[in-house]
């Protein structure tokens, strides 16, 4: 072993000098594992999102990924985890959206109101000290000593 190679590691460089030239000996990213989706899966996977589900066929009203991947498993049986359908769903250009959620009773105008703007801290701040008796230290007005009961 000379400078920390050793003879495996020349053998590698020899033969992948033999194959790609110069190019050969550049680092490159390794390949990893091939996608189990091919692209038969990923157009059937695209045309089921875009119909969407039918709550009587599919038993769900909005896809999410754990449905997506039972789909695959019964109609392709492919077997795919949700964070590898979310890649895959990424690369395909599809984002993770849902609705803002909205109470059945929800009365009308109760959001312009929310958002209509309250009295700035500043003019509270003011409004409670002048409400404290002078010396009190606390937050909050105390009671005089000749309220109290006594026993």
């Amino acid at each position: 072993m000379i400078g920390g190679v050793t003879l495996q590691i020349v053998r590698d460089w020899v033969v992948r000098f033999n194959a790609d030239g110069l190019e050969g000996l550049i680092d490159r990213k390794a390949p990893g594992q091939p996608s189990r989706l091919t692209d038969a899966h990923r157009a059937a996977l695209a045309a089921m999102i875009k119909s969407g589900p039918v709550p009587a066929i599919h038993g769900v009203v909005r896809w999410r990924l754990v449905d997506l991947c039972q789909w695959l498993w019964e109609e392709r049986h492919v077997r795919v985890a949700k964070q590898t359908l979310s890649r895959e769903l990424r690369a395909m250009g599809y984002r993770k959206l849902s609705a803002r959620p909205r109470h059945h009773a929800q009365a009308d105008g109760a959001i312009e109101l929310f958002k209509t703007a309250s009295a700035p801290a500043w003019t509270r701040l003011r409004a409670r000290k002048q409400s404290t008796p002078p010396g009190s230290k606390s937050g909050s007005a105390t009671k005089p000593a000749s309220a109290r009961k006594t026993s």
